[in-house]
C-alpha cells in the first residue's frame, strides 16, 4: 500500500498505445486527472474536497467512526475503536489499487475493508465494518465529501454576494439600458441588476445550506433492517440499532436520518438540485457579464481578463465563461441524479453506481464556478459612461413607455399609441430624436408638456432605487 497522496500513480510510463509516450507528458502517470480538459474547477478548493484522496480520507472515516460509534454503546472494545482510528490515520492505502481491486466486486469499500483489517491488530480485526454493508460506508463517505465540498461552496458564495452587494450599492442610481428580447426596453440601473444576481446568489446559498444541515449518515446494513447491528447479533435491546445510528451521526458530524435510505434517495436528489441551482444562479450573473463585455457594448468588463493565443489585444471574460459552461452542465448532472431514484429493491443494480461521478462532477463544477463567480464579482469593471452613452442610442424611444403614458390622458390611449409608433419610424429614418419629432407636433401645442424631461432616460427609472435599497436588506 502507498499513501494517499499517489492514489493515482499507477501509470505504467511506457505508453497506452496511443503514439503518447506517457513519460514525456505525465511523468509516467497515465491515469492521474489534472483537470486538463476542465480550468473551471482546476485547482479549486472544491477539486482537491472531491480527489480520490479525499474520497479515500471520506471511506476511512466513515469506518472508524462506525467502530467508535460502536464502542461507545459498548458493542466494541474501546481498544478497538482506537486501533481502527489509528490504522485509518496512519496506515497507507492505494487509491489506485483499489480502484483496480473494486471492479471485483463493483464499489471500492470491499478491498478497502480487507486493507484496513490487515492494518490493524489480529485481535480487532472483527470490529472493522462490524455488521455494515459496502453502501452504509461509500453513502456516508459521500455525505462528507459532500458536506466538506458545500462547506467550501458556501465560503466563495459569500465572497461573491459581499462583492455584489458593494457592486449594487456604489451604482445605485447608475442608468443603463434595461433591455429585453435582445432590444433596448426602458431604462433601469446597474444597482437594480448586481442587487438581482446577489438575490439568486443567496437564494442558492439558503438551498445549500438547509441541504448541507441535513447530509445525513447511512446506516441499515445489508437490507435496510439494522438487523447485525444488535449486541452479539441479537434482537437485544430494539432500540440499540436506532442509538446505534444516531451515535454513528455524532461522530461524523453528519444528521441522523429516519430511515435507511439505500433505496430513498432523497439526500442525493435534494443535493444535486440545490447544486444546479447554485450552477444555474452563478450562471445568469455570467450570461449578463458576457452580454455587457461585448466589445460594442462594453459597459462591464473583467478586472483580469483572459489572453488569446492569437489576437494580442483581447482580453477575454474567461472567468464569466468558465461559468457558463458551468451551469449549462449542471443540470444535465442533476437529471442522472435524479433519474437514480428509481431504485429497485432494497438495493438497487446500477442505480446506486450511476451516481458516483456524475455528483462529484457536479460538486466540482459547482465548487468552481463558486470560486469563479466570487473572483468575477470581485473583480468586475464598470463603466457607466458607456451605459450613459447607450441610453441614446434609440434617439429618445427608449422612454416611450412614458410618453405614451403621459400623452394618454389628452390624446387617449390609442392615439398616443399611433403617434408615438408613427414618430418611433421616423426618428429611425430621418435620424432626428423623439424629442425633436414630438415639438413639432401641432396636436401637443397647449400640453403642459415637458418634452425634455419626458424624454430623459435618467429621469425613468421607476423604483430601481427603492429596490435595489430593498434588496441589499436581506441578510
Amino acid at each position: 500500500m502507498t499513501s494517499p497522496e499517489t492514489e493515482t500513480e499507477t501509470g505504467t510510463g511506457t505508453g497506452t498505445g496511443t503514439g503518447i509516450d506517457t513519460d514525456t507528458y505525465s511523468g509516467g502517470n497515465a491515469t492521474i486527472d489534472h483537470g486538463l480538459l476542465a480550468p473551471g474547477r482546476a485547482g479549486s478548493p472544491a477539486e482537491a474536497a472531491t480527489s480520490d484522496t479525499a474520497f479515500l480520507r471520506a471511506l476511512l472515516d466513515a469506518e472508524a467512526a462506525l467502530t467508535r460509534a460502536q464502542a461507545s454503546l459498548g458493542h466494541a472494545p474501546a481498544e478497538a475503536a482506537r486501533a481502527v482510528t489509528a490504522a485509518t490515520a496512519s496506515a497507507r492505502f492505494d487509491a489506485g489499487d483499489l480502484a483496480h481491486r473494486a471492479r471485483g466486486g463493483g464499489n471500492p469499500v470491499i478491498p478497502l475493508v480487507a486493507d484496513l483489517t490487515a492494518a490493524v491488530p489480529d485481535e480487532f480485526g472483527p470490529y472493522v465494518h462490524r455488521g455494515a454493508t459496502s453502501q452504509d460506508i461509500l453513502d456516508t463517505a459521500t455525505m462528507l465529501v459532500a458536506a466538506r465540498t458545500v462547506d467550501l461552496v458556501l465560503a466563495d458564495l459569500r465572497r461573491t454576494e459581499r462583492a455584489l452587494s458593494r457592486l449594487a450599492a456604489a451604482h445605485r442610481d447608475t442608468v443603463m439600458p434595461g433591455r429585453t428580447l435582445t432590444q433596448h426596453a426602458v431604462p433601469t440601473t446597474f444597482g437594480l441588476k448586481a442587487a438581482g444576481w446577489r438575490s439568486l446568489v443567496l437564494d442558492a446559498r439558503d438551498r445549500l445550506r438547509g441541504v448541507r444541515a441535513g447530509l445525513p449518515v447511512q446506516l441499515g446494513g445489508a437490507a435496510g433492517t439494522l438487523a447485525a447491528f444488535g449486541r452479539d447479533g441479537d434482537a437485544g435491546d430494539p432500540d440499540t440499532p436506532l442509538r446505534l445510528t444516531a451515535a454513528y451521526a455524532r461522530e461524523t458530524g453528519l444528521a441522523p436520518p429516519d430511515l435507511p435510505w439505500h433505496t430513498l434517495r432523497a439526500p442525493v436528489a435534494d443535493l444535486a438540485g440545490a447544486l444546479a441551482f447554485a450552477a444555474g444562479a452563478l450562471g445568469k450573473t455570467a450570461a449578463d457579464v458576457l452580454t455587457l463585455s461585448r466589445t460594442e457594448i462594453a459597459e462591464l468588463s473583467e478586472g483580469t481578463g483572459g489572453d488569446s493565443s492569437a489576437m494580442p489585444h483581447k482580453r477575454n471574460p474567461v472567468r464569466a465563461t468558465l461559468i457558463a459552461a458551468a451551469a449549462r452542465r449542471a443540470p444535465g448532472l442533476a437529471a442522472t441524479l435524479y433519474a437514480s431514484m428509481v431504485a429497485e429493491d432494497e438495493r438497487p443494480a446500477g442505480a446506486w453506481h450511476a451516481e458516483w461521478e456524475p455528483l462529484r462532477d457536479l460538486l466540482r463544477l459547482v465548487g468552481g464556478a463558486a470560486r469563479d463567480g466570487a473572483e468575477l464579482a470581485e473583480g468586475l469593471q464598470v463603466h457607466p459612461d458607456a451605459m450613459r452613452g447607450h441610453l441614446h442610442l434609440t434617439a429618445g424611444l427608449i422612454v416611450s413607455e412614458r410618453l405614451a403614458a403621459a400623452l394618454a390622458p389628452a390624446l387617449g390611449r390609442a392615439r398616443a399609441k399611433a403617434l408615438l409608433t408613427d414618430l418611433a419610424a421616423r426618428a429611425r429614418t430621418e435620424g432626428r430624436t423623439l424629442a425633436e419629432l414630438l415639438a413639432a407636433q401641432p396636436e401637443l401645442d397647449g400640453l403642459a408638456l415637458d418634452i425634455d424631461d419626458l424624454t430623459d432616460p435618467t429621469r425613468y427609472t421607476g423604483a430601481a432605487g427603492i429596490l435595489t435599497d430593498r434588496a441589499l436588506e436581506r441578510p
